[in-house]
């Protein structure tokens, strides 16, 4: 058991359940890319930019209030600052072509799914053992937004299929995660305050022999 594991004992995680309103909210962008592939460019970029700014604030609120618990929380506060900036960028930029919108959402997605595996590998150190979906979500949306950077070739309709997909593996992720998070949150309130008391204890005795 690692000290990343033994820090979450004594903290909880704080509302768990805002990776699962961005990945909610993720997921009904992309059903609604899926059902309506044709509606104009404007529309999807304006809803692009709308989910990527709810999701955006959402994290950046999640990784501040949690950086004591989260070991890596700066990637959580560093890809919603990322999402926020590009869906401002989109919000104020509305009228892109479809392979501009397709490089501008690819390379957020793209940065997403890899700080996902990230985060994924970071709750495996917390000691859970689903961690491998997470991981695998995370390296699908690498996949397919991959596919949209680097693939001019698809246009229109495909190109909004494959941002569908994107959106659909991100929000999987973060509702996924959440409710990891809801595990982890739900565990460490049943430790009692005796033993968060002995846990102290222990991390100020190694504190001082270490310092001896």
């Amino acid at each position: 058991m690692n000290s990343v594991f033994l820090k979450t004992i004594k903290n909880t995680i704080k509302h768990w359940y805002i990776p699962l309103l961005v990945g909610i909210f993720f997921i009904i962008v992309s059903i609604i890319s899926f059902a309506s592939p044709i509606s104009s460019l404007l529309t999807l970029s304006i809803l692009f930019a709308l989910s990527f700014l709810f999701g955006g604030v959402s994290e950046i609120i999640f990784s501040i209030v949690n950086k004591h618990q989260l070991e890596n929380w700066g990637w959580s506060l560093a890809f919603g600052i990322i999402t926020f900036l590009a869906g401002f960028s989109l919000l104020i930029h509305p009228n892109l072509s479809i392979n501009v919108l397709a490089f501008y959402i690819g390379f957020t997605v793209l940065f997403r799914s890899i700080a996902a595996i990230s985060f994924a590998l970071d709750i495996k150190s917390y000691g859970n053992k689903n961690y491998g979906t997470l991981l695998a979500f995370g390296v699908l949306g690498a996949i397919f937004s991959f596919i949209l950077i680097s693939n001019p070739i698809f246009t229109g309709m495909s190109v909004v299929v494959l941002i569908a997909i994107s959106f659909l593996f991100a929000g999987l992720f973060s509702i996924f995660l959440a409710f990891q998070l809801r595990k982890l949150h739900k565990s460490s309130k049943t430790i009692s305050a005796e033993l968060k008391e002995k846990y102290d204890d222990i991390i100020e005795e190694i504190r001082n022999e270490w310092n001896d």
